[in-house]
């Protein structure tokens, strides 16, 4: 603990340390160790899906069916960037159809498992087909483009490629909140009230462009918790899900959007385009490399002359993929040190550490709340649930020592003990900040 905290401690009477292992401990066995079991699972999944991908790469190249998908397009289309757009369309369907199997287990009935969705498999399979609708056009668009970076770049695409699809996600982002995600949710205008008010005076405070709050109704899909500040050019939007409303008390509602307006006013997209440029480029490099290494033993089997043909796309992606499966760890680190940032914003502009807290313990529905120093640098992209509540006490400790802040030092057990209840319920116990 550093010197001012434990100053701040003595001024305040209040031990920051012992407040977050008083919020832990009202933690049921049970749902801990279910939550455990959960996250835990994930850390294989990660490689499962690494595994299948690799797999289904090799399939559709060794059996020569990327090969002549692309000979059988070619014959028809003629138009060089249509092929490579019909490819990439027939591409996104093939690979979302062998996926399937995985992708139902993954993300049907192991979340049903744990009490995390509340779909139908009807309504589940109505928002995959509407996904994989969607997969494919977008791919359509994207790799067409990619690939004419491809060529006219040459030996340098891997800097050009980061470039442009980067570009592409900032379209994505701004057309996201009009076109894309009403198709998943209905966005209806927050009721008026004090909430209401208290929300957009925290965005006219903080410089969020907008002038009203919409609700979406995730619980159709789930029992989390979620909000978000989306947006760009024009088409920014707060939101908060139909589930944070019902399901937390007002002090919890702000605390997130202070979290999620802090990603707005720290300027985190803009930050998250260039880091992620840099990464991409960094892994488009290694692409590179590994194709050109592996399609030089085996492209003639393939049929693929080189990278910017469109018949080695799956290998291209197999490659990618490798990298971030290897880059894991950074990009984790990246995101929670982002997502760190946004809490301590949350708690300065909505000065709500106890309900930021008892927030934090809702995730512990799907994330381990108290995991190791290696196992949260490796695996985590948001900092782990005790540290969001220390970072709470801390704060709290530092406003009482300075009198800044109102409330008493007593911690809000009852409400994390009836959390706790709710997760051992596999009830309304997931937050999403």
């Amino acid at each position: 603990m550093s010197e001012f905290m434990l100053a701040a401690n003595a001024l305040s009477g209040f031990d920051a340390m012992a407040a977050t292992d008083a919020y832990i401990a009202t933690m049921d066995a049970a749902a801990r160790e279910r939550s455990d079991a959960y996250f835990e699972g994930g850390y294989w999944l990660i490689l499962l899906n690494l595994l299948a991908g690799l797999a289904m790469a090799y399939l559709l190249l060794q059996t020569g069916i990327s090969k002549s998908l692309r000979d059988r397009i070619s014959a028809i289309v003629k138009l060089k960037s249509l092929t490579i757009a019909v490819y990439a369309a027939l591409y996104t369907l093939v690979t979302t159809l062998i996926l399937f199997p995985l992708t139902l287990w993954q993300s049907y009935f192991r979340e049903h498992s744990y009490g995390l969705s509340t779909m139908s498999l009807g309504g589940w399979l109505g928002e995959q087909a509407i996904g994989l609708a969607m997969g494919m056009v977008m791919a359509a668009i994207f790799l067409t483009i990619f690939y004419l970076v491809l060529r006219i770049a040459k030996s340098a695409w891997w800097i050009w490629g980061a470039g442009v699809s980067v570009i592409l996600l900032a379209v994505a982002i701004f057309v996201s909140p009009v076109y894309i995600d009403p198709l998943f949710n209905q966005y209806d205008p927050m009721e008026q009230g004090e909430l209401r008010d208290d929300i957009l005076a925290l965005a006219e405070a903080n410089g969020i462009p907008a002038n009203d709050v919409y609700v979406f109704d995730v619980s159709r899909q789930s029992n989390r918790i979620t909000a978000n500040v989306n947006g760009l050019f024009g088409t920014t939007r707060i939101a908060l899900s139909d589930t944070l409303i019902d399901n937390t008390d007002p002090d919890e509602v702000l605390s997130v959007m202070g979290h999620e307006m802090g990603h707005y006013a720290l300027n985190h997209l803009w930050e998250m385009f260039i880091m992620f440029a840099v990464i991409l480029a960094i892994g488009f490099a290694f692409t590179d490399r590994v194709f050109s290494f592996l399609n030089h033993r085996f492209g003639k089997n393939w049929g693929v002359d080189g990278i910017s043909d469109i018949a080695g796309l799956p290998l291209l992606a197999a490659s990618l993929s490798i990298f971030f499966f290897l880059a894991t760890p950074v990009l984790n680190t990246v995101i929670r040190t982002n997502e760190a940032e946004a809490d301590l914003f949350g708690l300065n502009a909505a000065r709500e550490p106890d309900g930021f807290a008892t927030a934090a313990l809702r995730l512990a529905a799907y994330r381990k709340i108290d995991p190791g120093v290696w196992e949260e640098f490796v695996f985590f992209d948001h900092p782990s649930g005790r540290a969001r509540v220390f970072m709470s006490m801390q704060w709290k400790a530092g406003q009482l020592a300075i009198g800044a802040d109102d409330q008493t030092p007593d911690l809000r057990l009852d409400r994390a003990r009836d959390i706790s209840d709710a997760l051992t319920e596999g009830g309304d116990a997931a937050v999403q900040p």
